[in-house]
């Protein structure tokens, strides 16, 4: 068991959205919002299919997130 804890521990210590023992909810929830904008944005395919479905550009699908992603990075926890 103390192995695995500490493959655990190397791992929360190597990527931060792994989190750790004191990640808080608001935390978490960051690092899931960070991780899934950064694959849709990663993804030319993916982008191509919120554009189809937002009838928009790419080029504007992208824009449009990355705004709403610099957004959710300014906001605090209360």
């Amino acid at each position: 068991m103390a192995n695995v804890s500490s493959q655990l521990e190397h791992l929360q210590s190597k990527y931060v959205g792994t989190g750790h023992a004191d990640t808080s909810k608001f935390e978490w929830l960051q690092n899931q919002h960070r991780d899934t904008y950064a694959l849709y944005l990663g993804h030319g395919s993916l982008l191509s299919y919120f554009a189809i479905a937002e009838n928009e550009s790419v080029g504007r699908v992208r824009f449009n997130m990355l705004e709403v992603w610099r957004h959710r990075s300014l906001i605090a926890p209360c």
